[in-house]
């Protein structure tokens, strides 16, 4: 509970004011708590309307003071066994994400035997079952369409599923080791080391390789930078290395577009999972999802390019 907090004076804060609060309600229920002589019982508030409709000042009457008690008696006895004064967890130790993590277990319990009866065929068999992908589908939008899209085409800076280029593989064995253990690839930035006249050379190289419109020129002054910084992950011919994830730049397939400004912002601020626009960060879900649940999904995914 002290994590959700930035100092422990919030915590005091929180529980004084709660604390103060109990104990001015109670007050006024002590304060409206009394007998009433008949001659007080003709005192009014001086609140009159039409001439002759009076507010007499009277306390609250018992039946509803004795309401009032019983909620501050459930407030009371709410406050000791479920968190809410501070950082106190209470005797109950009831926390939201305890009810969730119970819940959700007691979820997978109920749909593990589904998941098990895939998880004995191999990827290009579930790929073929129309039930499973069903499945398959509304675990890929509930869990990765907010990067790849509904349709898994992907946007700018997330891979398009779709395009069969796979910087990290394309077997089986690879898309489910990207569920699973996620993916996390870095473009170095090369400001410092290429200069302004480096970067527009080694960027009219790159869209030479891609067959993009270029200047030739440039792009020739750029192949020995290229060579000098860039094939130690891309290769000598710029195919890309899956062992490190770095794509194939002789494709016309671009995670940051193919524009000229596109891909020298790359080799200039790089890419890595502090650039905006886009990450070349891939989350793990072996925490989130069952093993039943990502071998649907890999048979999903796999079955997007075959």
């Amino acid at each position: 509970m002290m994590s959700d907090f930035t100092s422990g004076f919030w915590s005091i804060y929180i529980i004084a004011f709660t604390v103060l609060g109990f104990a001015f309600c109670v007050f006024l229920l002590l304060a409206m708590n009394r007998k009433i002589s008949k001659e007080e019982q003709q005192e009014t508030t001086k609140h009159v309307w039409d001439g002759d409709l009076a507010e007499y000042n009277n306390p609250l009457p018992g039946w509803w003071r004795i309401m009032f008690w019983g909620l501050l008696a459930f407030s009371a006895i709410y406050l000791i066994y479920y968190p809410g004064l501070g950082s106190f967890e209470g005797v109950g130790k009831w926390s939201s994400v305890g009810q969730f993590e119970e819940e959700m277990a007691q979820l997978e319990a109920q749909t593990k035997p589904l998941y098990d009866r895939y998880s004995v065929m191999s990827v290009q068999q579930v790929a073929q079952d129309s039930v499973a992908m069903g499945m398959a589908e509304r675990l890929f939008l509930n869990n990765c369409a907010q990067c790849h899209g509904s349709d898994a085409r992907g946007a700018i800076g997330f891979p398009n599923l779709r395009s069969g280029a796979w910087n990290w593989g394309g077997t089986p064995e690879a898309i489910q080791e990207s569920i699973a253990g996620g993916r996390t690839g870095v473009m170095t930035p090369f400001a410092e080391v290429l200069g302004d006249a480096g970067a527009d050379q080694v960027t009219a190289f790159v869209r030479a390789l891609s067959g993009l419109d270029h200047d030739a020129g440039a792009a020739a002054a750029g192949r020995p930078l290229f060579e000098e910084n860039c094939v130690s992950c891309h290769g000598e011919n710029g195919a890309g290395s899956q062992a490190v994830g770095a794509p194939d730049l002789t494709d016309d397939i671009w995670v940051y577009s193919s524009s000229d400004r596109a891909i020298r912002e790359s080799i200039v601020y790089g890419r890595n999972m502090e650039m905006t626009g886009g990450t070349q960060a891939m989350p793990a879900h072996k925490d989130l999802l069952s093993p039943g649940k990502i071998h649907l999904l890999t048979a999903y995914v796999w079955g997007l390019t075959n």
